[in-house]
């Protein structure tokens, strides 16, 4: 008889992008406070599903006005990436490319986010923003080689390195109008 798989929790995010005064593209991340499952972790702004949310795009722009206060108008989904699950945490988590319009001045919830982070698009594809090493999960008896990107002084893993790893190359080819 094989155990029943406890259901994942969803989650919706945004990739949200805007072009700067010099023309780069400029890519939106937080970091997250410390403690809890995802402390001190870079991350794309967004959380969990709600019964009020209609669709998981509403949850993904409801948790970025209430993580960064990116307000709604301000946000057009280019496109909704594909869900991916997180490998140790029982989420799924559903991306949405976004184009934005950059608040004059961002509004960090502090009991979330330590840092609202804006990188170039370009700094991902230096080869030296790859890495990789030996990580230790919990619940897991081996370490296991985790690729990353390497973001100002901290490294940018797990769910939202694979969510951005395969979308950087699309993003500096200009797939899209941004």
């Amino acid at each position: 008889m094989s155990e029943k798989q406890p259901e994942l929790m969803e989650a919706g995010v945004l990739v949200p992008v805007y072009r700067a005064e010099d023309g780069a593209l400029m890519l939106v991340l937080v970091r997250r406070v410390e403690g809890g499952l995802h402390g001190g972790q870079l991350a794309l702004p967004g959380g969990k599903r709600i019964p009020s949310d209609a669709s998981m795009a509403d949850t993904a722009l409801r948790e970025s006005r209430e993580e960064i206060g990116l307000d709604a108008a301000s946000v057009e989904i280019v496109e909704a990436l594909p869900a991916m699950e997180t490998l140790t945490t029982g989420f799924r988590i559903f991306p949405f490319l976004a184009r934005i319009v950059r608040p004059a001045q961002w509004r960090r919830d502090s009991l979330e986010i330590a840092e609202i982070l804006e990188v170039p698009v370009e700094e991902f594809a230096r080869p030296e923003a790859r890495g990789e090493e030996m990580r230790s999960f919990g619940g897991r008896p081996e370490p296991k080689l985790t690729r990353f990107f390497r973001v100002k002084n901290y490294k940018l893993w797990g769910a939202t390195y694979r969510i951005l790893e395969p979308l950087i190359p699309r993003l500096l080819r200009r797939e899209w109008p941004l």
